[in-house]
């Protein structure tokens, strides 16, 4: 320690005057410095200080706003839980009451079900019977089907059947006059029916022989190959015979330019127009219609509503001379109605008056009936008394009497 002292003096005396004084003024100009350094630090630090005391003033008051804000919201929110509380037990009563009638009424709606199935099962075992009655007339239907296929094997046995219901058809839906069958043409043809059209108008022809032979070749055969055979056939036939009926039944003048093809079943022309397109767009094409037996009632019904239309127009001049006798006889009924109401206009005057005169009568009556009539004076004299000739005059009660004294 001594060697290093002496060692830091003898270093110092080395240095010389001027470098000491410059080391002198640095250290005095630090100390400035600090000194300086640390008044800004102190003013610094008061400023902060102040600024640090306004912020807390501030926080302060940011604090006690929102205490208050929160104190207001816990009150709303009080109010709040009380209401939804409130709202809450409603719900929960309006819900329960909600539950306990949903509940009576699936009660309800349950037993309803269980009685309805009950007395479904029973009317179910009802239809089963009647089904079990319906099996065995079908079953004797079948043999009567039988027996109705050996007759439609015949040709003409045939054309007879479809001839028959068509007739039946036209004959239930139009009325005598309206329709003929078999009618000669003037070619010598001789359609199934024609239909006499209104206003003079030609007839429409029917044609009831379907080619049968040929569709019931495609439903016997056994393969695809004899199937396609048979449509074809079936195909050829039913052209053939649209251009019969083209030929021979629509006459230029003396029918209708077009006419029914009658098919005697739905099955069979709904086949028709599923597979055998070609032959419906050629039979559209010569103006002959493919009808079935639903196709040609309503058609039947049209033509009877026209007709019925047409008839109606030809009696509207009589309609009309009707309603204008209608129209006289009700202006007569208004005429004799308005002097029947004069009389009884005049008869209730009569009435009127009479009941015045009997009200002017009765009140002179009870007028009569309040007064009693004495000798008019004292000097008379009793001779001329009982000469006098006494009127009386009894009262509706039978009490009161007037008398009339004749005086000299």
């Amino acid at each position: 320690m001594t060697i290093h002292s002496e060692s830091l003096a003898l270093a110092l005396a080395s240095i010389s005057p001027a470098m000491l004084a410059l080391i002198g003024g640095a250290l005095a100009a630090l100390f400035m410095l600090v000194i300086v350094l640390l008044l800004r630090g102190a003013s610094l630090r008061r400023e902060q200080a102040e600024e640090a005391s306004f912020r807390a003033e501030e926080n302060e008051a940011r604090m006690a706003e929102l205490l208050k804000i929160q104190a207001e919201m816990q009150g709303r929110i009080a109010a709040m839980t009380e209401v939804f509380g409130a709202r809450q037990s409603e719900l929960n009563q309006t819900i329960s009451q909600r539950l306990d009638g949903m509940s009576q009424r699936v009660s309800s709606t349950i037993t309803e079900q269980t009685k309805s199935t009950h007395e479904n099962l029973q009317r179910l075992q009802e239809r089963l019977a009647v089904i079990d009655a319906a099996q065995n007339n079908i079953q004797t239907l079948a043999k009567d089907v039988v027996g109705l296929q050996a007759i439609l094997s015949n040709k003409q046995t045939r054309g007879a059947f479809g001839q028959s219901r068509m007739e039946t058809i036209v004959a239930d839906g139009l009325p005598m006059g309206a329709y003929a069958f078999q009618q000669t043409l003037s070619n010598g043809s001789r359609p199934d029916c024609t239909i006499r059209m209104p206003n003079g108008a030609p007839p429409l022809v029917i044609d009831a022989k379907f080619p049968l032979e040929a569709w019931n070749a495609i439903r016997d055969a056994g393969s695809p190959e004899a199937g396609k055979i048979a449509g074809q056939q079936f195909r050829r036939d039913m052209e053939v015979h649209i251009r019969d009926i083209s030929e021979k039944y629509l006459i230029q003048g003396e029918t209708q330019d077009t006419a029914f093809l009658f098919v005697p079943s739905e099955s069979i022309f709904a086949e028709i127009h599923e597979h055998f397109e070609p032959v419906v767009q050629k039979a559209h094409r010569a103006r002959i219609v493919i009808v079935s037996p639903s196709l040609l009632m309503l058609s039947i019904q049209v033509i009877q509503a026209v007709l019925k239309d047409q008839r109606m127009r030809a009696q509207a001049h009589l309609i009309q001379g009707e309603v204008a006798i209608l129209m006289d006889d009700l202006s007569r009924l208004d005429e004799r109605v308005r002097k029947l109401q004069g009389h009884f206009a005049m008869a209730q005057k009569d009435i009127d008056m009479v009941v015045t005169s009997a009200d002017k009568l009765t009140k002179r009556g009870a007028r009569i009936e309040a007064l009693e009539f004495e000798a008019g004076s004292g000097d008379a004299k009793p001779a001329r008394d009982s000469e006098a000739a006494a009127k009386s005059v009894e009262s509706r009660t039978g009490l009161l009497k007037l008398r009339v004294v004749d005086e000299e």
